[in-house]
């Protein structure tokens, strides 16, 4: 049976009890119903479809993103770098990988996954941060205090749920449109995973980015 969290604590991920020369990273998520106003109702207006992203740093020893991509016109893209996200959604090293972009989260189940060899992840990657964010969130009014059941939950490689943090809907999230979601650190015999549940206003990535370089 997984170790259920909350938000803070930790688990460690040992090589001794789990197989993890593949662990899945999945992310899933709800939104709660809106009521529509009566020229909503009248006009049938459908409210924008949430997109969340999740996105993965690979951090070294000095707790940053050391490698930011190829450079065009002077500045990093962030493709083929330590950042795994929609643009650029496999790791240089085949050894992390996004598996795809679900545009809605509907359906039970993972909605994201990013998969991740630990075991044979090169010793210069210490942690790993995962981010989840609501793109163009701003733009269309939604927010981590309108998601509802949201997890994230690290299976090993013979499909054994080792550890799972739900967070949902609070009102301190209200106006929130990214969330550093969870960590993994990596430590003696394995890997810790952590979860974090920290909420920034910014709905993109790279906003949160900026702290880890």
């Amino acid at each position: 049976m997984a170790i259920s969290l909350k938000k803070g604590q930790g688990v460690s991920l040992s090589k001794s009890q789990h197989d993890l020369s593949q662990v899945t990273l999945g992310l899933g998520w709800d939104v709660a119903e809106e009521k529509k106003g009566l020229l909503g109702t009248l006009m049938n207006k459908k409210a924008p479809e949430y997109d969340l992203d999740a996105v993965a740093f690979l951090l070294g020893a000095n707790g940053k993103v050391n490698d930011l991509g190829k450079i065009e016109n002077g500045s990093p893209t962030l493709i083929n770098g330590d950042v795994i996200f929609f643009n650029s959604q496999m790791h240089r090293t085949g050894k992390i990988w996004l598996t795809g972009d679900n545009r809605t989260g509907a359906g039970d189940g993972d909605d994201e996954q990013i998969i991740a060899k630990l075991d044979s992840l090169d010793e210069i990657y210490e942690r790993i941060v995962f981010i989840v964010q609501i793109y163009k969130g701003t733009e269309n009014g939604q927010h981590f205090g309108k998601v509802k059941n949201a997890f994230i939950r690290a299976v090993d490689a013979k499909g054994k749920e080792m550890a799972r943090f739900d967070l949902s809907g609070e009102s301190s999230f209200n106006e929130h449109c990214s969330m550093v979601f969870a960590e993994l650190i990596r430590e003696a015999g394995g890997w810790q995973f952590k979860a974090i549940g920290k909420p920034h206003r910014e709905d993109n990535f790279t906003a949160i980015l900026r702290h880890y370089i």
